[in-house]
């Protein structure tokens, strides 16, 4: 339960004044119905004349009961109007005032459910948006150690577990509590001695719904996991469809999702028995209470040793049956919420993730690059204790220079470029931007400064337009245009349909490999970034898109300074410096035919491709 107030005053906090008008009105509907249940003792006790009494008004100022002197003074009231108006007149206008009661009691009941809509729907938004916005914020190391598709199942059937357990809770237990309050408050004032006897079974209601819902939570959790199994599975398939289809393991992946659909299955299957048991134990508990209360008060009315009189207690006993709804459905909202609670946990495994990559109290702005990109001693490993992927680093990389990254699967190089954006940042020594350390500046600064194209290109399900111009806001037509003129990709795109308003499906599908990634280029082309961030980017292609991809790249190289990965040493024989790395060390620098006269690893490697 602490956790779950937690909860709530983080969420709930925004939408103060939507609570406060839902306990208004749910006071008023219950003081409404209240007064209309009360409507039934002048109808039994005087229209019907069970007792023959005759009312004598009581002055207010009287000593006297104040409670007793209301219902006396009430009857007074009602036995002078019957007396003038007859008793049909009385049992007309009593059935009018139940009914203007109960509309005035359902329309504040609506009330009070209708404002809490917008706490309902906006908690569960906000959610969404604090998980989104995490995952944006988290560094790429996160997500190598994450499924993605239990990172969507978070987001997606966590956050609708939450809004199906804990805020459709919200409005029973604002509600509830207050009828539970107000109703055993005027079986109080009725009969104490009776309502005390009552509220004997309550601990073993209580104790028996606290049973319940720790069960509950406990599968919940288990049910949770593996609904993550099941769309990491999912992600999984539609990923990886062309392989599966390819080495013939339809059955296989059949039999695999078939498992985890069936483990989960059986604990829901658990887990919705526990829920569903929340009415009938209620219900059977309610009965019993109800049953218990009839005998005892009946016995003492029989027995005339009861302290009030026959219609006072059929009035008592319907409040006190009016009171066992909201009980139960305050059970269910205790059933429910600790199943909602386990999902709340899950999300918080991604809100409470840390992240190491961290902004400068005081960041220094880097508005442009003027000198030098440099490494100093530069060392990292992924994991604490892991493999040091890179060891002692040190390279200087000039402002306006190409400088090509070569080297063996696995020996370091996307990760020595992906340390320059600060997509991760290094155990040992440091880079420098101007002399700047890149841990002190300004992280949108240093982002703003380059521009990455990389082997496999990230596109958007959204128009070409939309995908070049994504990195710029506000970008007009004409600049939309002329980068694609430059990335040798406005032909194929007027070529299309819709031309630049031509939607290229998920992740570029609907395009050829050439194509994504001349719209890449184009995009980088577009933000006009000084240093230029290349991962291998004409590795895929075919000969003849790799032709117009690498036109398009030595236009965006033009006057920028640029960092590329490769794998065909053809491409990058021309750069400044070619800095050769084994086992996230460098083993040898220098200019292409240079390093062809060393005979070193270089010319083993050129070698290779030569065959």
């Amino acid at each position: 339960m602490k956790a779950f107030m937690a909860m709530l005053r983080h969420y709930v906090a925004p939408y103060r004044k939507y609570l406060g008008g839902s306990v208004l009105l749910n006071i008023l509907s219950a003081i409404l119905n209240l007064v209309s249940f009360s409507l039934i003792v002048p109808i039994l006790k005087i229209l019907f004349n069970i007792d023959g009494k005759v009312y004598a008004f009581v002055p207010w100022d009287a000593e006297m009961d104040f409670g007793a002197k209301l219902l006396n003074n009430v009857y007074w009231y009602v036995s002078q109007f019957m007396a003038a108006h007859g008793a049909a007149v009385t049992l007309l206008l009593l059935c009018l005032a139940l009914c203007v009661m109960t509309v005035f009691k359902t329309a504040s009941y609506f009330g009070a459910s209708a404002v809490m809509v917008p706490i309902r729907t906006g908690l569960v938004k906000d959610i969404r948006m604090e998980i989104y916005r995490k995952i944006l914020s988290l560094p790429l190391g996160f997500f190598s150690e994450e499924r993605k598709g239990d990172i969507i199942a978070r987001i997606s059937g966590d956050v609708q577990e939450v809004e199906t357990s804990i805020t459709a809770s919200l409005d029973m237990l604002i509600k509830n509590p207050i009828l539970i309050i107000f109703y055993f408050g005027a079986l109080i004032f009725i009969s104490w001695k009776m309502t005390l006897f009552t509220i004997l079974f309550a601990p073993l209601m209580l104790w028996v719904m606290g049973w319940i819902g720790r069960k509950l939570k406990a599968q919940s959790l288990e049910a949770q996991a593996l609904w993550s199994d099941t769309m990491s599975q999912v992600e999984e398939t539609l990923g990886g469809l062309r392989v599966i289809k390819a080495f013939r393991a339809e059955e296989k992946m059949e039999r695999r999702f078939d498992a985890v659909t069936g483990a989960m299955k059986d604990k829901t299957g658990r887990v919705f028995t526990r829920q569903v048991l929340a009415h009938p134990v209620s219900e059977c508990l309610g009965t019993v209470m109800i049953a218990i209360i009839l005998w005892f008060g009946g016995t003492l009315i029989l027995g005339d040793r009861s302290p009030i009189d026959a219609p006072t207690f059929i009035y008592y006993m319907v409040i006190l049956y009016s009171v066992i709804q909201p009980i139960k459905e305050l059970s269910r909202a205790a059933y429910g919420i600790p199943k909602g609670m386990a999902s709340m946990e899950r999300i918080n495994r991604i809100l409470d993730s840390g992240n190491d990559i961290v902004e400068a109290d005081r960041p220094v702005r880097l508005p442009e690059f003027r000198d030098s990109i440099r490494f100093e001693g530069v060392g990292f490993r992924y994991n604490e204790g892991g493999k040091e992927v890179l060891k002692g680093i040190d390279l200087t990389i000039p402002k306006g220079k190409t400088v090509a990254i070569v080297g063996a699967s696995g020996a370091g190089k996307t990760t020595l470029v992906d340390l320059i954006p600060r997509f991760y940042d290094p155990d040992k020594g440091c880079i420098c931007i101007d002399g700047t350390d890149i841990r002190q500046a300004r992280i949108q600064d240093l982002r703003a400064l380059m521009g990455n194209v990389n082997q496999d290109p990230i596109l958007f399900n959204d128009t070409i337009f939309n995908n070049i111009a994504f990195g710029v806001e506000n970008a007009t037509e004409e600049e939309v245009i002329a980068a694609a003129k430059i990335a040798n990709a406005h032909e194929f795109i007027m070529e299309k349909e819709d031309g630049y308003r031509t939607n290229i499906g998920d992740r570029g599908t609907k395009l050829s490999g050439g194509q994504r990634q001349r719209i890449s280029i184009a995009r980088a082309i577009l933000t006009n970034p000084p240093i230029l961030i290349l991962d291998e980017a004409t590795a895929s292609l075919d000969t003849e898109s790799e032709r117009a991809v690498q036109e398009a790249l030595e236009r965006l190289m033009s006057n920028r300074t640029t960092i590329a990965i490769a794998h065909r040493l053809s491409t990058i024989k021309n750069a400044d410096e070619i800095i050769v790395m084994d086992e996230g060390r460098i083993v040898e620098r220098g200019r292409h035919e240079e390093l062809l006269a060393l005979d070193g690893y270089y010319k083993k490697l050129n070698d290779m491709q030569a065959l």
